[in-house]
C-alpha cells in the first residue's frame, strides 16, 4: 500500500486508483479516505486517476502529536502528489474539513497545480461565529464537542453521526451499517489528532484564501446541514468566488457521500468530465495499460 513521507517524517497513507486525469479526494473529519470509495470507483471507471489520502492522524496514516494546522495539511497533500509522481495539474475535491485543504493548497501551490476545485459540505470559508461572521457556529458548541470527546469519545461519535447523516425519530436516510462504518473510521483516529483537527477546522479563517479560487469551482451543500451551516460556508463561497457553481441539495444533511450518493457521483462526473476511452482501457490487463 502506498505511503508518502511528509516534511516532518510522518507517513501518509493514500490509495491510487485508476488511470487518467488525476483527482485528489480529501476526506472529512473524523473519517478516512474510505468515505470516498463509492465516488472513487465511479470516477476511476470514468477514466480518472483517483488519489485518496488518509489525513495525518486518521485512518492508516501516522498519528504524530503536531501538524494539524492547514499549512501543514496542504503540504502533506503536496508530498503525496510527489510520492505518486503526479506532475500535471489535479482536480481537488474536498469534503467537509477537506475543503480547507483545497483552499490552502490553492493558496500555497497556486492554480498551476490545480485544474478544478470541488467543495462538498465544506467548512470554507469560516466556521466560527464572530461579529463579522454571524452565521457561523458559536464557540460554545465547539467547546461542548471537545468536552464530549474527552469524556467519552466512543459515545460522543455515536450521537454525532446521527446529526451528520440526518437520522432522527422518523428520518433514516442511511442504514445502520453506514453509521457503524463511520463510527469505525472515527475510532481509527487518535484522540489527539481528532481534537487538534477539530480545532483547526473550527477556527481557521479561509476568507483570505478565497481569492486563490481562480479555477472552475463547484460547491455542493445540503440545505439541512446541521454540522456545517450552509449560510456561513457554501453560500458565502458562491457569493465571493467569481463564477463558482453552487448546487444545493434541498433537505439533505451533511453526509452527502452516503445520503445522496448517486446524485453526488453524477454531479462530480458532470463537472470533472469523463474519458470516452475508459471502458476500452478497463478491458486491458493492468500490466499492459498506458496512462
Amino acid at each position: 500500500m502506498p505511503y508518502a513521507k511528509a516534511k516532518d517524517g510522518t507517513r501518509l497513507f493514500y490509495k491510487d486508483w485508476g488511470q487518467g486525469d488525476p483527482v485528489v479526494l480529501l476526506h472529512g473529519w473524523p473519517l478516512s479516505g474510505d468515505t470516498f470509495d463509492d465516488a472513487a470507483v465511479a470516477l476511476a471507471e470514468a477514466g480518472k486517476r483517483c488519489i485518496i489520502p488518509d489525513r495525518r492522524g486518521f485512518g492508516r496514516s501516522d498519528q504524530p502529536w503536531d501538524g494539524y494546522d492547514y499549512d501543514t495539511l496542504a503540504d502533506d497533500v503536496a508530498a503525496i502528489l510527489e510520492d505518486a509522481g503526479v506532475q500535471q495539474s489535479v482536480a481537488l475535491v474536498g469534503f467537509s474539513m477537506g475543503g480547507g485543504e483545497v483552499a490552502r493548497f490553492l493558496t500555497k501551490q497556486g492554480a498551476r497545480r490545480v485544474s478544478k476545485a470541488v467543495l462538498i459540505g465544506s467548512i470554507v470559508p469560516y466556521m466560527l461565529k464572530t461579529d463579522d461572521n454571524p452565521n457561523g457556529v458559536p464557540q460554545s458548541t465547539f467547546d461542548e464537542m471537545t468536552a464530549g470527546m474527552k469524556k467519552d469519545r466512543e459515545h460522543f461519535f455515536k450521537g454525532f453521526f446521527k446529526d451528520f447523516y440526518g437520522v432522527g425519530m422518523v428520518a433514516h436516510p442511511v442504514s445502520d451499517e453506514v453509521l457503524m462504518n463511520s463510527w469505525r473510521q472515527s475510532m481509527m483516529a487518535g484522540l489527539r489528532p481528532t481534537l487538534a483537527a477539530a480545532k483547526a477546522f473550527a477556527t481557521t479563517d479561509f476568507r483570505p484564501d478565497l481569492k486563490s479560487f481562480t479555477v472552475p469551482t463547484l460547491v455542493i451543500h445540503g440545505t439541512a446541514d446541521k454540522t456545517v451551516p450552509i449560510d456561513a460556508t457554501a453560500r458565502e463561497v458562491a457569493k465571493t468566488v467569481p463564477d463558482a457553481q453552487l448546487i444545493e441539495y434541498d433537505g439533505s444533511a451533511h453526509g452527502l457521500l452516503a445520503t445522496d450518493k448517486q446524485r453526488l457521483i453524477d454531479d462530480l462526473l458532470s463537472f470533472l468530465g469523463t474519458d470516452n476511452n475508459a471502458d476500452e482501457r478497463a478491458a486491458i490487463p493492468l500490466g499492459q495499460q498506458t496512462a
